[in-house]
């Protein structure tokens, strides 16, 4: 059963890049703009990002095998008709639609493991391989990307998925058990609804200045929307007995900490991905499959870095291995920007690798055991807006300046997180030891 759920998140977190290669492909057939293709690129990730929780709170309330299903079903039909657009709209709806079924997806899967693995061990560690599953897929998407478009149209990066998605309904019928929540939190649609139009009009008031260079008319009314709206949302999450996301988390600066990390990191590694993808085809010349073959030592790297990331914070303490991992990231990314040579990115992928498992485990652990739905949300929510973010800011970025101003504009972020992780991550024992009280590990 734990096969079934981690296969499905590695599809879902494959999703996420997949599309990258297969962009200058796209774009001479449906000719979008630049706006246009950036919504085509990170239209999934940000309806990921803002149906996570509200798909988690239809499964406590109707089941969360039935949830699981129905995104299997959503999964398979909108990347049906993803890969017979003919027009740049239809497939951003597509899209939004693929994103609604992948949020139902990992809200379900993640449900249905803690009511699984009862024990604190096991439910730890099923949950690493869930999270890991999920990077692995991001990581590999590219190259899978590539194969397919050696032989096949564009479309097919989508088609896949139906067989896969056909598998996943039958054996997630037979394996999968049903659970719900006997008391059910209250849906909060007003507040899903805040979210989704406030991240939609502060994304778009983004992209509109970087296609016009300038801040005009639509760009400053949607930053002023989107402002308004994330900050009625924010107010009414503190006001409300039973929030959508409990804010009341980030009070603790570990909590906050560790999620603005792997959401500044998970978000530079997907644009990078992104960017990276149209580099090598769009100046370089190289074929999808080309470009997917220069991307695979990045992606090897990430999955050997969140596999052995745990064992190296066992003897240094995860503190300085996520310092580590944000710092080799932003290293690896100016070398790559001085001499413009790929193998190096490599470190890019160890680094991220470090991060995102790390950083997922921080989240986790700064939360206290009765917090723990709450505290994984937030941690799953911080993988998919980080996507849509980074994809929305750096590929902005590289559509106005230029590609090697994203590239220095994510080193200097991911910089700026090393330090603050150093700072921020300590946790209270280690804080005190600094004092001269206590003696214990970072």
């Amino acid at each position: 059963m734990l096969a079934v759920l981690c296969a499905s998140l590695l599809l879902v977190g494959m999703d996420l890049t997949v599309l990258h290669v297969a962009v200058p492909t796209l774009t001479r057939r449906l000719l979008p703009g630049p706006t246009e293709l950036l919504w085509i690129v990170d239209a999934y990730s940000l309806t990921v990002a803002a149906l996570l929780v509200t798909a988690g709170t239809l499964g406590d309330r109707i089941g969360r095998k039935r949830v699981l299903l129905a995104g299997f079903a959503v999964f398979g039909l909108a990347s049906a008709a993803a890969a017979l657009c003919t027009a740049p709209v239809p497939l951003i709806a597509a899209r939004v639609a693929l994103g609604a079924g992948a949020a139902m997806i990992m809200a379900a899967t993640v449900s249905v493991i803690r009511t699984v693995f009862p024990d604190d061990r096991e439910r730890a560690l099923a949950i690493g391989l869930w999270t890991a599953s999920h990077s692995v897929g991001a990581s590999l998407g590219p190259v899978v990307g590539g194969l397919l478009l050696e032989r096949f149209w564009w479309g097919s990066v989508f088609l896949v998925n139906v067989p896969i998605v056909a598998l996943a309904l039958v054996f997630g019928a037979r394996l999968v058990p049903n659970s719900r929540n006997p008391a059910p939190r209250r849906w909060d649609l007003g507040s899903a609804a805040l979210s989704i139009a406030g991240l939609a009009a502060a994304v778009f008031a983004l992209k509109r200045f970087g296609e016009h260079g300038s801040v005009d008319l639509g760009a400053a009314a949607g930053a002023a929307i989107g402002a308004a709206l994330l900050c009625w949302f924010v107010a009414r999450q503190r006001r409300s007995r039973t929030p959508l996301l409990d804010l009341s988390l980030f009070g603790d600066r570990r909590f906050a900490m560790a999620t603005v990390s792997v959401l500044g990191c998970f978000g530079c590694y997907t644009a990078l991905l992104f960017l990276l993808a149209q580099r090598f085809q769009l100046v370089d010349g190289d074929s999808p499959l080309g470009a997917g073959r220069t991307l695979l030592p990045m992606a090897v790297a990430n999955a050997i870095g969140a596999v052995v990331a745990p064992r190296l914070a066992v003897w240094w303490g995860r503190r300085w291995i996520v310092f580590a991992g944000l710092a080799l990231f932003a290293v690896t990314l100016a070398g790559y920007a001085v001499t413009g040579t790929p193998a190096v990115l490599a470190g890019a992928g160890l680094g991220a690798g470090f991060v995102m498992t790390l950083g997922a485990d921080a989240i986790m652990a700064a939360a206290r055991p009765e917090r723990a739905g709450e505290a994984s949300a937030i941690q799953e929510t911080s993988f998919e807006l980080g996507a849509g973010l980074g994809v929305a800011v750096l590929g902005t970025v590289a559509f106005g300046p230029g590609f090697l101003a994203a590239v220095w504009t994510a080193t200097g972020l991911l910089a700026v997180l090393s330090v603050l992780s150093a700072v921020l991550l300590r946790d209270q024992r280690t804080a005190a030891s600094a004092s001269g009280n206590v003696k214990a590990p970072a």
